[in-house]
Order: C-alpha cells, then structure tokens, then sequence
C-alpha cells in the first residue's frame, strides 16, 4: 500500500458565506467540518484513484481522537500516535468566488524528541509492505523541522520511494533528501531558488539546479506544480511539461495534494523513481490536481473529468 504521513494534523473547518467583510458579523449558512490537513487529503483522493493506503501522523487530545475516528470509519489504515495535546484547526471560507483560509500553527508536543522518533518509528512499521511514502505539509511546533527528510532517508534506506510536499524549513531542509521526489508550487520554488519563474521553462531550470546542484545529497526528481500554468517534472535525465487542456474554476485549496497523490501512484506502480515514466506522470499530475478543483473540499476530486482530460493532456519536453 501507499503510506501517507502526516505530521502536523487538522480538523478542517468549511465555512460558506455570501460575502467576507472585515470588522462585521457573518452568519454561517453552510458549515462542514471534517478530518483534514494535507497528507490526510492526500490518502482520501488515493482511496478515489482505487489505491489501498494508510494514514500515518502524529496525533492525540479529543480532536485528534475524533480524526483517527473519522478516517477509520471511512476504511482507511490508520496509525496516529498520540504525542500532542490536541490536533489544530484549520478555516476555510468560501464568499464570492473566492477561499481565503487561517491556518493554526499546530500544538507543540510535551516531548518534541519523542514525538518525532514516535513518528519514525510508525513509518518504519509500515516500510515492508510500502509501495511508496508520502509526506506532506508543517511539523508542530519544535518538532525538529528535518522530520520529513529523515524520514525520506529512512524510505531509501529500504528502497521505498517516498515523495515530499512540504513547506517552510522542512522545505527548505527536503533539498537534501536524497532519491526523493520533492514538489514545490510556484511560491515554494521561489523560496528554494532566490527567484520566481514566469513560464515553465523557467520553473524547470530552477527545478534542475536543485536536482542537479553537485551536492552530494539531492532529491531525484522535482515535480513543481504551477496551478492554471499546469505542472514540471524534472530528473537527473530529462524535463517535461503538461498544461490544463481547459481553464476550471472551482475550490483550488486541494489541488496539491491531488497531485502529490498522483505522484505517489506514479511512483508505487513503477516501483522506483527512477523507473517512473515522466512524461505520464506529469500529465497525471495536471489531471487530477485540475479534478480537484471541480470538487467542493479538499481530499475529493472528480474522477471521470481526470480520466477525460488524461487522455487529451499534451507533454512537452523541455
């Protein structure tokens, strides 16, 4: 199975208003709150593209025994270890069209050391039957911000391919996390590179100098998605492009984790990052993170428009 890993786990809150006006009331018609936070909307679209996973993260408290609950009763593998006092939230709200969303920064553990090796610890559990490893989003507050990257290390260790969608110093840290798949947007990359690309050829020669940069650790692959531009995919050997083959509009927030799950596949059925056909995985990568889009929350995607627009997606190299 694919194992996704979540360290800093949320209840996603979703609220729909008609309009967002700051320093007035609003009142709430349409309320949904569910388990949520990257890697979990990584492992609900993996259930949607047919593919048996688990859920891994760090968890505890009421709201993060009501998430393990939760993705338990929707069929998923579950391991949550219990290290943090309770879980965050997390707020969308839907008016005119637009999401504007507030992130909690996550609840510091009482033994930040023990936490992480917890959470070492259930991938470890898990690496025997693993076909791939993901790992997605923040790490609670103290908890060592190289988290994500040791465990890449782990994964290789035992020949597991693991991809990391990261953000902030664990981001920044995944650069030498060697033989990953590391998948930066548009913003992240600007972060890694001291600059911002304005077309995809541009965003792929950013992605090749972290691929290609000498160091004696660096990712395999890059793959760096650029929302309505579409997506780049760079190894050691070769660059590619795909672009949406029409303009959606919709709910982006998921849009991400829909592509790190379509990597995730990629790389579990061919067994290797290595082995992985590039130019098929980024076009997945655009048609599903577009399916996404069409879907109303975050971990859902619509998966007859991904097999549409698959089949239509034109890649080009670079």
């Amino acid at each position: 199975m694919i194992v996704t890993v979540t360290p800093n786990p949320a209840i996603d809150v979703t609220y729909r208003v008609p309009a967002l006006r700051p320093g007035q009331v609003h009142r709430v018609g349409d309320v949904l709150v569910r388990a949520g936070c990257k890697g979990i909307n990584v492992a609900r679209v993996l259930q949607q593209l047919g593919e048996p996973c688990a859920a891994v993260g760090l968890g505890g408290g009421p709201d993060g025994g009501r998430l393990a609950a939760e993705l338990r009763a929707a069929g998923l593998d579950v391991d949550f270890r219990e290290e943090l006092p309770d879980v965050r939230r997390t707020l969308v709200v839907h008016a005119h069209g637009e999401v504007t969303s507030f992130w909690e920064p996550g609840r510091e553990p009482v033994d930040p050391l023990r936490a992480g090796q917890a959470l070492l610890d259930a991938v470890h559990a898990r690496l025997a039957t693993a076909r791939a490893v993901t790992v997605s989003g923040s790490v609670p507050p103290r908890v060592d911000p190289e988290l994500p990257t040791r465990i890449a290390r782990l994964c290789a260790e035992c020949q597991v391919p693991a991809v990391l969608d990261l953000d902030g110093e664990p981001l920044r840290a995944a650069v030498a996390a060697e033989g990953a798949v590391i998948m930066p947007n548009l913003d992240e990359l600007e972060t890694l590179a001291g600059e911002r690309p304005q077309t995809l050829g541009e965003a792929a020669v950013l992605a090749a100098h972290l691929v290609r940069g000498g160091c004696d650790r660096s990712p395999a692959a890059v793959v760096v998605t650029l929302g309505e531009q579409g997506a780049v995919a760079v190894t050691g050997a070769r660059a590619v492009a795909a672009r949406p083959v029409e303009r959606v509009s919709g709910n982006a927030t998921g849009a991400g984790d829909a592509a790190c799950a379509a990597v995730a596949r990629a790389v579990a059925v061919a067994g290797s990052v290595h082995a992985v056909d590039v130019r098929a995985l980024v076009a997945d990568v655009v048609a599903v993170s577009a399916a996404a889009v069409l879907r109303p929350v975050a971990g859902e995607i619509d998966v007859e428009a991904a097999r549409r627009w698959r089949a239509d997606i034109a890649v080009e190299d670079l």
